[in-house]
C-alpha cells in the first residue's frame, strides 16, 4: 500500500534534486547577480531535497521487504 506510490515520490524528489542542480551550476557558470543572490539558496535546498530523497529511499526498501 506505501510502497505502492512510494517508488513515485522518490523519483519526483530526486527529479528536484537535478533541476535544483542544473538551475545552481548554471548560476555558477554564468555567475552574475542571480549568482550572488541566490547560490547559497540553491546549495541549501538541493542539500534538503538530497536528505529527503535518501529518507524516501531507505522508507521505501524498508518497508519493500518481504517479511
Amino acid at each position: 500500500m506505501i510502497t505502492e506510490n512510494a517508488h513515485i515520490f522518490v523519483m519526483v524528489v530526486c527529479l528536484l534534486v537535478v533541476i535544483v542542480l542544473m538551475i545552481g551550476l548554471g548560476g555558477f557558470a554564468f555567475g552574475g547577480e542571480f549568482n550572488k543572490k541566490y547560490a547559497n539558496k540553491l546549495m541549501r535546498l538541493r542539500i534538503l531535497l538530497q536528505a529527503m530523497a535518501i529518507l524516501l529511499i531507505i522508507f521505501f526498501v524498508y518497508f519493500s521487504r518481504g517479511d
